[in-house]
């Protein structure tokens, strides 16, 4: 399934490259700042209408304090603009799908009957997610060549996902199934247009 997304991702990206009159090369800021590498891609589709796609992954472990945290990410999102494309307020309607291995991380937005801080904080999760969004965003011309974007957006995602006694860890304890409500896309982008 995530394979399919991802793969699905990039072929209509590559479609719409090869049809663009307009697309740009992206970096998003915010998982920069989080050490996660990440790499995008808009393409235009219609006078109003763009596909974007970024994809972001972190194959490192950070032991800061025993904290596991790997994840990658593929997250294409259909927009649609107000004025023009590439200019201005959009709308978009997202997908997104990945893989995480993660322990001593807490995320208040898993709706689990045992989703307290502590049963999250000494254990670790592996597994994978897929669901979808709504997102609202601007884009600033910068000059002819570069762009800048924040957005933000909101949706679902269901994890499936095996937990082991500790965070770095442990034995397998059981399987589970989850389900994320809240945040699922921000960014802060620069972005360079070819024309």
């Amino acid at each position: 399934m995530i394979k399919r997304l991802f793969l699905m991702s990039l072929v209509l990206l590559a479609v719409g490259v090869v049809r663009a009159q307009k697309f740009g090369i992206k970096n998003n800021l915010l998982f920069d700042g989080a050490m996660v590498p990440n790499l995008g891609a808009e393409v235009g589709l219609g006078k109003k209408t763009t596909l974007d796609g970024n994809f972001a992954i972190n194959p490192f472990t950070h032991n800061h304090v025993n904290r596991k945290y790997k994840i990658w990410i593929a997250q294409p999102e259909l927009r649609f603009w107000s004025c023009e494309r590439f200019n201005g307020f959009f709308w978009g309607i997202h997908a997104h799908g990945g893989e995480f291995n993660f322990g001593r991380v807490y995320n208040p937005f898993i709706v689990n009957p045992s989703n307290s801080k502590e049963e999250q904080m000494n254990h670790r999760y592996e597994g994978y997610f897929y669901g979808a969004g709504l997102s609202l965003g601007y884009q600033w011309v910068l000059s002819k060549r570069w762009n800048f974007e924040l957005s933000l957006g909101v949706g679902w995602a269901h994890l499936v996902f095996d937990k082991f006694d500790c965070a770095q860890c442990g034995n397998k304890i059981k399987s589970s199934e989850a389900d994320f409500v809240g945040p699922t896309k921000a960014t802060m982008s620069f972005i360079y247009m070819i024309k």
